[in-house]
């Protein structure tokens, strides 16, 4: 076990003294690996803060219940009773017909229509907050609310909720193509440039397997010298958006306040962060192994 680590812990040397050994090559690439891998981190980025503003800004989505005209006080405190014993229901708030009167009596214009009519043409109404706030579940709740006793109508307020969810998935689904065309360009940047390294080595190669080197021991350099060419550009790419998000925050943030919205723009989360890293390096690890790969079986 000492000996396996021992190697590895000397070919992690070998493969920084490579990167080092070429500094105006090695900042390049990882400027190159860190453009790239900004992008799709960016628009990460920007749909966690998207996801903040929408949690912060839009209202929860409610189910308006309206009772038919002719059902009486018992029907109404019935159904009430119902809905504060529905499990999918989280709050419930009762609208009564007089209610409805007097606020649509003091709309201008309105007031002498409603008092020359001959009763009251409002229905009593519940207005529910659903403890799932899903689309999909709230159509389910209001299909079910239908079915109640003395009810109406219910007008179901998903359509924001339907739009936003659906706008978000198009972000996400932009966010994850940009990343996987960029990291076949990552693993490509890798490629070539390990198989120049192999070239520029190949006088070290050929005199190792002279000595009995395996295929495995001398590829093992290479190997994490493309897990450090990704694992660095991942934070060149970091660097690239931390520094985007400073920058913006101040003219975001007074954008914000002249809408009346209390909104800080914030760069990459640890998890989104550790991430980023995780997949540059196993990107850099993927293309040196296969330019190692092709290079041993073409010599």
């Amino acid at each position: 076990m000492s000996v396996w680590l021992s190697q590895h812990r000397d070919a992690l040397a070998a493969a920084l003294r490579r990167l080092i050994a070429a500094p105006l090559n090695t900042l390049l690439s990882l400027l190159a690996i860190g453009i790239a891998l900004a992008l799709p981190a960016s628009g990460q980025m920007l749909m966690s803060n998207l996801l903040q503003l929408a949690s912060t800004t839009t209202p929860s989505p409610q189910i308006s219940i309206f009772m038919k005209l002719d059902a009486n006080h018992d029907a109404v405190s019935r159904t009430e009773k119902q809905l504060k014993q529905h499990s999918g229901v989280s709050a419930v708030k009762v609208v009564t017909s007089e209610q409805t009167l007097a606020r649509m009596k003091m709309s201008e214009g309105l007031g002498d229509v409603i008092d020359a009519l001959p009763k009251n043409p409002f229905p009593d109404a519940f207005v529910v907050t659903p403890h799932d706030d899903r689309p999909d579940a709230m159509e389910s709740l209001a299909k079910e609310l239908r079915g109640l006793p003395g009810v109406e109508h219910v007008q179901l307020d998903s359509a924001w909720a339907k739009r936003l969810e659906a706008l978000l998935r198009l972000g996400r689904t932009g966010v994850n193509l940009l990343a996987a065309f960029l990291g076949v360009g990552l693993v490509a940047i890798t490629f070539n440039t390990i198989r120049l390294q192999v070239l520029t080595h190949q006088a070290e190669v050929e005199v190792s397997r002279l000595l009995g080197a395996t295929d495995r021991f001398i590829a093992r350099p290479f190997y994490y010298f493309g897990l450090l060419q990704g694992l660095f550009g991942g934070l060149v790419a970091w660097l690239i958006v931390f520094v985007a998000a400073a920058t913006l925050r101040g003219p975001v943030g007074e954008l914000a306040n002249l809408y009346g919205i209390d909104f800080n723009l914030v760069s990459l989360g640890t998890t989104d962060t550790f991430l980023l890293l995780a997949v540059a390096g196993l990107l850099g690890w993927f293309g040196a192994a296969l330019s190692v790969r092709q290079h041993m079986r073409d010599t």
